[in-house]
Formats: C-alpha cells, structure tokens, sequence
C-alpha cells in the first residue's frame, strides 16, 4: 500500500509536466521539421537548434508561441539566406498568425496550402526568388491583414480573390513579373472618394471589395490596362514600371511591353526535389527515435571530418592552395591563388536577383563598352544605382583577375569625396557567373551629353566655371590627398557624372579595360609565402597615371569651354585646333562656345593657363592637381559677376541655368 502511495505522488509531481508535454500538439511540431528539411541550405545554421527530441518547440529561436504556450503563432526567420521551398505542411500550424521570411532566397511557388491558414493576419515572403502564379487560395485567409510578396518572381495574373480579403489593410506586389489587368470590377468602375467602400447592389469583385485597404504597390510588374477608380487613392508611385495606359505615371517602354514578361531565370536549374504529398507524410511520420539515431550518426560524422580537417590544415599549413580554375588535368590550369577574406569584410556585397530586380531585369542599359555594361537601377526604399556588369565568360576568369577583382574593390570603397563616385557595393556570384560594381547614380546623365547633346543655355559661363572647379577638386582628391593615391582609368567627359544640381562626380567605370588588357600578359600563377600574396608585376597594384589624368583634364577644360568634342573627324583633335588660341590673349575668345553670350575674360585668361600647364609635352614640368585647383579657385569667380547683373536677359538665363 506504501508503495502505490508513493506512486500516486510521483504521478501527481509529475502530473504538469507530462501535461505541458501532451498538450502541445504534434502536428505542429511535424510541421516545423517539414518546413526545416524543406531548407537546402542554412548558411548561418540558424535552424540547428530545432532539436528533433524536443516536443515543445516555444523554446526554438525565431518561433513565438501563445500566452498558454500550447500554439504556435509566429515563425519569423528574415534575412538569413535560407535556400530552399516553402513547406505545404505548414498549413498545420492552424493557430500561426504570422509567417515573415523576408529577405531569403527562397524559391518554388508558394503551396495552396496556405490558404488554409484562417488565422494569418501576415504575410511576408517579399525578397525572395519564388515564381510561379500566386494561388487564389489566398482569397481563403479571411483574418489576414499585411501581404508583402515584393521583389520576387510572381508571374500570371493576379487572383480576383484577393478582393475577399476584407480585413487586409497593406499589400505589396511590386517588382515581380505579373501579368495582365488589375481585378477591381466586374466591367465597371467606382468612385474614389469611398476608399473602396461600394454599396451591395452594385456587387464589386477585387480590389473594389476592399473596404480596409490603405497601402497597395503594383508598381515594376508587367500589368495591362487603366488603374481603376476605386484604387484613384493610391500615390501614381503605385503603378509605376508596368504596361498600363496611363500617361502621368512612368511605363515600361513599349518593345518591353510588347516582349512581354521576361523569363525567370536561374531558379529551375537549381533547385532540389523536395518530397510532396505521400512521400512527405512518409517522412514526418518517421518514429522520434530514428531521428535521433541520425542526428548521433551526424555528429559523429561531423568530429570525425573536423579532427581530418584539422590534421590536414597542419600538415599543408604553409603550402599553396590550389584551386582548379579550369577543367582540365594539365599543371599550368591549376592556379595558386591567395584569397584574403578580411579585404571585402566592410563592403556591402549585393545579390544577382536583387540587382536585377532594381535595373528592371537588366534591361535599363546607360553605357557600353567591349568590357563592360552599365545599368541604371532603383533600389527598394533607397537610392538610385549605376551597376557596371564585367563583360568576361567564366571560363576566361583565372585565379589572379579574381584577387584583383577584390583589390580593386576595395580601392574604389576607399574613396568619400562629394566630387567622386560613391562605390556602394559589389555582386559576385558563380551561378550565373557575375561580377559587377554598385555606383550611386548621379540622375543627371554624362557631360558629354550636356555638352554635345542637350540644351545649350542649360549651361552658362557660371555653370561650366562651378563644373570645372568640382572636377578640380574631385582630381586634387584622388591624386594628393589619398595614400596611395588614385587615378581615374579613362578620364573623359563621358567618365563625369551630373548630380540634379549639376554637382560633377568622377566614376571610373572603364577600369575593367585596364584590369583585363593587362592581365593577358600576366603569367597566370600568382603564390603565396607564408601570409604574403604575391601577384604578378603588372597587377601589383592599380596602374596610377598620375601625368595621363592631368593631360586630360586639360582637354576637359577646353572641351567645357569650347563646346566641341575632343575629336571629331572634320576638325580633327580639340587640342590642336586650340593651341593656335591659348598663347594669344587678343584672339582667346575664339575658344569659347558660340552659344555662350556672356563670359568673363579674366576666368577664360585663367583656364587657357591651366590648359598650357597641363598639355606640356614634357611630362615632369605639368604642374600637380594641387597647384592646379588652388589656381582656379583662386582665379575664377562663380559668382554673380556685375557686368551680368546689368543685362536683364543675361540675368534671367543665369537664374534658369545655375
């Protein structure tokens, strides 16, 4: 009798925890370690402390649970770069009232599954790789209030049943590749003025039923059509960067729309087989015991290769390491290569999918070259980008132009001058292979167009005087203030962006001509003694042109002046026609653009000058940026000169200009 008694006491002690254990319900367990093993890839390893043994997932990082911990309502893993497709089992989680995986790199199409999630009030999957169609089963989550399906690959057109959602107050499509109309009426339109409230006789279908719906963006898809009244609330931001016919908001251009979507690319080529319908029940169902046995056996697995690793990291310790570059069995295609992690470490590194989503598919093309092509972009909720695109095929990229991919990188992050280019990041991946820069875009387009395409009153004697001293001081910069100092590869007109308040910016965006026609005559092997990086001669470092830079800056000066291009092939170059003026102050004038009314002699007597000093034949006597700048600043006035104040038309074309 004793001993029963003893047991009811053991049994009531232990009477909570066998409780709290039995009341979490297993199906929602299962389903976590479906949408687990539905990962690919974890780079970060944030899922690893799911343990498999544990029933109650509450603990688990990114999992919330309820008050009374018995549900799961919330699993938010965002930005971690999860690899891999949306588990269908998730629609087990009946309770889950948000799903946040932004910012990862899922892909697949979302499961219509979810829409059995009746109590979802968010839905966030925005900067992902998903395709697909969106399934109408949405329509389906009758509590949901925040759908984010942003910035990925959504094709087909949107569901209808989106309009069922009555309590949804903020949905984001942009940037996708969806197709034809906005589903707002059943043939009609509506007022604006109710915000989408309509009365039920007139029984409205899509977007007209949402009577919550304060934010909406379907702005960068490929849709059709007119905006529909019920959604004239909405900023005209809204519906930028589709098909739509509308002539005061910003469209596609028409061979786009014509062309129709793009084709997603990159997601089907890799992507694993992820086990549906039977073949997954035959997985969750597995007994807790066997999933144990298999995560000993990989632990074990796991000490055994780190403790080979380490032996062999010991034994190789001051050997090379040599990375196959190309296929092939010969000695001379082996490269051994020095890979320094820690010079990229401050720099921001940009996905492929994300870049391509801001340049529209990568079809906004601002410049060419054999080497190399620039796109204009938008960035979400940030600025906009110029992003050069190295023009090489991977098998032509050895183990040497990568490490010098990385130096020049970092030389171009070092640079922070309001006359300079500002480098905001690279993109590096292999599949497909990518290597591209990340410049912040300067919306005013190149000199060189102002100069010999655009409007000629657009730029005053005061405005090419301000141009002049901010390329002068962005030079002084790069050449005395830097150590070691920089240079710009291709100093041109074409090189010098315009900012909105014509501010000039040097961009070296033909740097990759230098890298790649030098690297034809590198030895390809670069070695490694102990932790020094050795390279070839030739790409030691950033060729610096220091006389070269000045030279052209020269030409830039009379090209500003003058109006004329640096050669053309009636009039041949720019500086020998100007060199029969510049000595000469009675016939100076000569050198300015006719389309020029006014200017002052004495900054032209000053920039004729500069230009003597920097086109000297004899590289050693061209005078340094640094004499050069405080030459001009001192001698040039960008101010409102008197003589200009007293010209009524002159004034006025000064105010429009500067």
């Amino acid at each position: 009798m004793r001993w029963f008694t003893s047991f009811q006491v053991l049994l009531l002690s232990l009477g909570p925890f066998l409780a709290d254990c039995a009341a979490f319900p297993k199906n929602e367990v299962e389903a976590l370690f479906s949408f687990k093993r539905a990962i690919m890839d974890d780079p970060s390893n944030v899922l690893s402390n799911w343990n498999p043994v544990e029933s109650d997932p509450c603990g688990w990082p990114f999992i919330a649970c309820s008050i009374d911990g018995d549900h799961v309502i919330k699993l938010n893993v965002t930005g971690k770069s999860l690899r891999g497709v949306i588990a269908p089992e998730l629609y087990q989680l009946s309770n889950l009232q948000e799903l946040i995986l932004h910012g990862n790199l899922l892909y697949g199409t979302i499961p219509k599954e979810i829409g059995m999630l009746k109590s979802l009030r968010v839905l966030d999957l925005g900067l992902n790789q998903l395709s697909g169609t969106i399934p109408p089963e949405i329509g389906n989550l009758s509590s949901i209030m925040i759908i984010n399906l942003q910035s990925n690959g959504f094709t087909g057109k949107l569901p209808s049943e989106l309009g069922n959602l009555k309590y949804l107050e903020e949905l984001r499509l942009d940037r996708n590749k969806l197709l034809g109309t906005l589903p707002a009426s059943n043939g009609s339109d509506y007022p604006s003025d109710t915000r989408g409230m309509y009365a039920s006789n007139s029984r409205p279908m899509g977007f007209c039923r949402s009577s919550q719906l304060k934010v909406a963006d379907f702005s960068f898809n490929f849709l059709v059509g007119t905006i529909p009244k019920c959604l004239g609330y909405l900023p005209r931001t809204s519906f930028q960067g589709n098909c739509l016919q509308e002539k005061d908001v910003k469209q596609r251009s028409a061979e786009l729309c014509a062309g129709g979507a793009p084709p997603i690319k990159g997601h089907s080529a890799n992507m694993k087989r992820i086990p549906t319908g039977e073949e997954s029940k035959g997985h969750t169902s597995r007994p807790l015991w066997l999933l144990a046995l298999e995560i000993v056996t990989g632990i074990i697995v796991g000490v055994l290769f780190v403790i080979a690793l380490f032996t062999a990291s010991q034994k190789w310790k001051r050997r090379p390491i040599v990375i196959p570059w190309k296929k092939s069995s010969s000695a001379k295609d082996h490269i051994s290569v020095y890979i320094d992690s820690e010079v990229l470490k401050d720099v921001v590194r940009y996905r492929r999918h994300e870049l391509e989503i801001a340049c529209e598919d990568f079809s906004n093309i601002i410049g060419s070259s054999p080497d190399s092509l620039v796109y204009k972009g938008t960035m979400k909720g940030g600025p906009e980008i110029a992003v050069i695109s190295l023009c090489i095929k991977e098998e032509q990229w050895a183990g040497y132009l990568e490490l010098y991919f990385q130096k020049e990188v970092a030389d171009l992050a070092r640079l922070n001058h309001e006359n300079v280019g500002k480098l905001l990041g690279y993109c590096a991946e292999s599949n497909p292979f990518t290597r591209m820069l990340v410049f912040d875009y300067a919306s005013n387009g190149t000199l060189y167009e102002h100069l010999h395409y655009g409007e000629a009153c657009q730029f005053s004697w005061t405005r090419r005087m301000r141009i002049i001293i901010g390329i002068a001081r962005g030079l002084k910069y790069l050449h005395s203030e830097l150590d070691p100092p920089f240079t710009i590869s291709e100093l041109s007109s074409s090189s010098i962006y315009l900012t909105d308040e014509f501010s000039p910016k040097l961009v070296d965006f033909e740097c990759w001509k230098t890298v790649l026609s030098r690297s034809e005559k590198s030895s390809g092997t670069i070695s490694n003694e102990g932790a020094v990086c050795i390279l070839p001669k030739n790409l030691e470092g950033r060729h610096l042109d220091i006389q070269g830079n000045t030279y052209a800056f020269g030409i830039l000066l009379l090209e500003i002046v003058s109006g004329r291009p640096p050669y053309s092939a009636d009039k041949g170059c720019l500086v020998d026609w100007a060199k029969e003026f510049l000595d000469l102050p009675d016939v100076i004038s000569y050198v300015v653009d006719p389309e020029l009314k006014h200017f002052r002699y004495e900054d032209l007597k000053v920039i004729c000058d500069v230009v003597n000093l920097c086109i000297r034949p004899n590289t050693s006597t061209r005078t340094s940026m640094l004499d050069l700048c405080s030459m001009l600043e001192s001698g040039i006035d960008i101010s409102v000169p008197a003589e200009i104040k007293a010209s009524s038309l002159a004034w006025a074309e000064l105010a429009l200009s500067s």
